[in-house]
């Protein structure tokens, strides 16, 4: 089989006149004066984008599902005013989720993006099952921990995906996609859980109803297009040709297949270890990858996202409004971010939204400084807002698409993996240190912590971070070659 793959691809190689074509298409990928550089509709590949951003949507959606309901959930299973419990039933999926990531690069190369689409519908639709009809803790735990298993195999994929199968000219619209998915299903797990209080066992609705978009994810999967990247890597060429006319219109496929074939002359065809990401030529972008989403996450935003009830409480305001509040800013700069990303650049938002972080933060620490009179609580409000606003913006939409940009196709896979575990690491050690760290050091110093990150991860980006809007994947990858 890996003869006959082999055997194809170099027969690709020298169809027609051999090198003097070859030649022709580098020429005309540099010159692109030469051939027709009408964009590809968008229209072809937004069903598929689409889709795949289901498993955003659900990655959303599971995040929120239990913080409503997890009152009635404690009542209900026996448990009621166990923390530990608790937060063992709110946390658990992080541990799922970091195993799912650390193997979404093998098997996101192994059996295709599609398919690793449909495996982690699995576990999502098994797990919300077990915790919709659990008798016990244990059983809600487990249901949590197999949810978990499909959310962290989940985002890496789509990120994958959408940058795999998206026009250049739209690349960065689509994969501001993903942000508003997921900021849809916190939203929708807000909502659907408001009866919770009203209705005994309502709970229990708000797990059943995660299993349609899972089963809709697995289920329309199996008529969308396969990433053409992958399926060259494979050696499946004539497959490649037929998935970019859906993808980009039979016009388009010529050109399309010229760039992979130009870029894998240099390309060693073999699969690569994880261990080989971490030095060599591939080190400084995988640096840059993981550095972008610690430092996302430094930045404070999951501990801003958990502190924010009790901020909004001290104005008087009522939880359910305090979430509604916040995800509608979070949706507002997503939608933002999506007219901009293709405008503006990617390197723009993601500094701009790190600057506007750091400054929404310098805000949440001067109003912590006093104590007097109720504007500071006001002030301390707007901040979290701008913060979440700013958040959207850039930073929270922009690594899960600037990294499957910069990393190369041989990479591509198992880098983006590494990247997403870096960030469940991360995310799991800011939950857990930040009500104690609020608690010794209090809110002034803690909030200049997290500006002194977002400042921090301004001045990388400034540093480290190249352009890509407008640019083809094979365009990125040659540019960032290093040479050997």
């Amino acid at each position: 089989m890996r003869l006959n793959s082999a055997y194809k691809r170099m027969a690709s190689r020298e169809l027609g006149d051999g090198s003097d074509r070859d030649d022709d298409a580098s020429v005309r990928l540099l010159n692109p004066v030469d051939q027709d550089i009408s964009n590809p509709s968008w229209k072809l590949s937004l069903p598929h984008v689409c889709t795949a951003t289901i498993s955003s949507f659900l990655f959303g959606y599971h995040l929120g599902v239990v913080n409503e309901p997890l009152e009635s959930i404690s009542v209900d299973l026996g448990f009621a005013g166990n923390t530990l419990a608790e937060g063992l039933v709110v946390s658990m999926c992080l541990g799922g989720a970091l195993i799912g990531c650390l193997f979404s690069g093998s098997i996101a190369d192994g059996i295709g993006r599609r398919r690793a689409f449909q495996l982690s519908a699995l576990p999502m639709i098994f797990g919300a099952s077990l915790s919709a009809s659990a008798k016990s803790l244990a059983g809600m735990l487990f249901g949590r921990f197999l949810v978990g298993t499909g959310m962290g195999l989940g985002p890496p994929v789509a990120s994958l995906y959408v940058t795999e199968v998206s026009p250049s000219s739209v690349r960065g619209t689509y994969g501001s996609f993903i942000q508003i998915a997921t900021c849809l299903g916190l939203m929708t797990a807000l909502f659907i859980g408001i009866p919770v209080k009203e209705f005994m066992g309502w709970w229990r609705v708000c797990f059943w109803v995660s299993t349609v978009p899972a089963a809709l994810l697995a289920l329309c999967m199996e008529f969308c297009a396969e990433s053409p990247h992958w399926l060259y890597k494979r050696g499946r060429l004539s497959e490649t040709e037929v998935e970019f006319e859906r993808l980009l219109g039979a016009s388009h496929v010529k050109s399309a297949m010229a760039e992979l074939s130009r870029l894998d002359k240099g390309d060693e065809g073999e699969s690569i270890k994880y261990s080989e990401l971490l030095y060599g030529r591939h080190f400084r972008v995988v640096f840059i990858g993981t550095m972008l989403f610690a430092l996302q996450q430094l930045s404070g935003i999951n501990a801003v996202f958990y502190f924010s009830s009790a901020v909004f409480k001290s104005a008087g305001v009522p939880s359910d409004i305090a979430n509604t509040c916040v995800g509608l800013a979070n949706l507002f700069g997503s939608i933002v971010a999506m007219l901009l990303m293709d405008k503006l650049g990617r390197k723009i938002l993601l500094q701009g939204s790190f600057l506007g972080m750091a400054a929404a933060m310098g805000l949440q620490a001067i109003a912590s400084s006093f104590h007097q009179g109720s504007w500071h609580v006001y002030i301390s409000v707007c901040g979290m807002l701008l913060f979440v606003l700013a958040f959207a913006l850039g930073a929270g939409p922009v690594p899960g698409l600037l990294l499957p940009e910069i990393f190369p196709s041989r990479i591509r896979a198992k880098a983006m993996a590494l990247c997403m575990s870096v960030h469940w690491v991360v995310n799991f050690f800011v939950g857990l240190l930040f009500l104690r760290l609020l608690e010794q050091l209090g809110a002034k110093i803690l909030y200049s912590i997290f500006a002194s990150f977002c400042l921090l991860a301004a001045i990388f980006v400034a540093k480290n971070v190249v352009e890509t809007k407008g640019k083809s994947l094979q365009e990125i990858e040659i540019s960032l070659l290093s040479p050997v």
